[in-house]
């Protein structure tokens, strides 16, 4: 048996999790003196409503190589293999977590692929190796097309905006003053490096969704693969996208809310789009 194994930065919802039989590694949220687990004592608008009245940044803590270590013994017991794309090590030390458990149980049978992205990017990599395993492929040959995949899989989105960029330490002052007052709206990606990356600065919201949709089109859609339409807190701004999408012929499969790992970054009102370039 191959079983595919994602953390929460994957943004799954725990439907979505038993549906797919996926095997799920939390990725704890640290909140004042509070520790949550999205899906188990933390839901996603509950945490951006903490958000916005804690005067706390939250911090995100990596999973420790005992949180992979029972899934790892488990498939080495029973012969299974195990497929882990975890987020960018750009952005969080998971991967070497699981390098390390792997590590401790010696076991070939455990493959772990560096995103180098994270949300529902992550996502489409696991629908799409869940699909590979209906259709019968090794282990090694899902995780070679996943490595061939990860690179084409974008991420396009604006924040609304830039105090949680300040906050978090990527964006000073000084910036997040001039570029509020300025009624800036950065579009942000995941850069080839699996870091968040600038792909430009708008001035007001129209702009921004424009901005998106024109490098929506630059890079193409592969229609193998599914369009999603992305929000961190508050769905007005990602209906106006997905108009703007409808009128140049554009549909989303869906409508999927981000969750605390990267909401803590992009605060409530952010919005984009996740797809596969063609």
């Amino acid at each position: 048996m191959i079983k595919i194994a994602v953390d929460s930065s994957s943004d799954y919802t725990q439907e979505d999790i038993r549906e797919k039989n996926l095997c799920l590694i939390p990725i704890t949220i640290t909140l004042g003196n509070e520790n949550y687990i999205e899906g188990v004592n933390l839901d996603r608008n509950d945490f951006y409503r903490l958000l916005e009245k804690s005067s706390k940044f939250p911090h995100t803590s990596q999973p420790s190589p005992q949180a992979f270590l029972e899934l790892f013994q488990s498939a080495k017991d029973d012969g299974d293999s195990v497929i882990c794309i975890l987020l960018s090590s750009n952005l969080s030390g998971t991967c070497q977590s699981a390098h390390l458990a792997k590590s401790m149980v010696d076991y070939e049978n455990i493959y772990i692929i560096d995103s180098l992205s994270a949300t529902f990017t992550i996502k489409i990599m696991a629908d799409y190796a869940c699909r590979l395993v209906s259709e019968g492929l090794s282990a090694q040959e899902i995780t070679a097309k996943i490595g061939e995949l990860k690179s084409r899989v974008k991420v396009i989105a604006a924040l609304d905006t830039l105090e949680y960029l300040y906050k978090g330490g990527r964006l000073s002052r000084a910036s997040a003053a001039i570029g509020t007052m300025a009624n800036v709206k950065p579009i942000i990606t995941l850069t080839k490096e699996g870091g968040i990356g600038v792909l430009g600065k708008a001035l007001g919201k129209g702009k921004a969704m424009a901005g998106i949709l024109n490098r929506f089109k630059e890079m193409g859609r592969d229609e193998n693969f599914p369009l999603y339409a992305i929000y961190s807190y508050g769905v007005e701004n990602c209906e106006k996208l997905e108009h703007k999408l409808s009128e140049n012929g554009f549909s989303p499969d869906s409508r999927l809310q981000i969750g605390p790992t990267i909401g803590t970054h992009i605060g409530p009102g952010a919005y984009g789009i996740v797809f596969v370039a063609g």
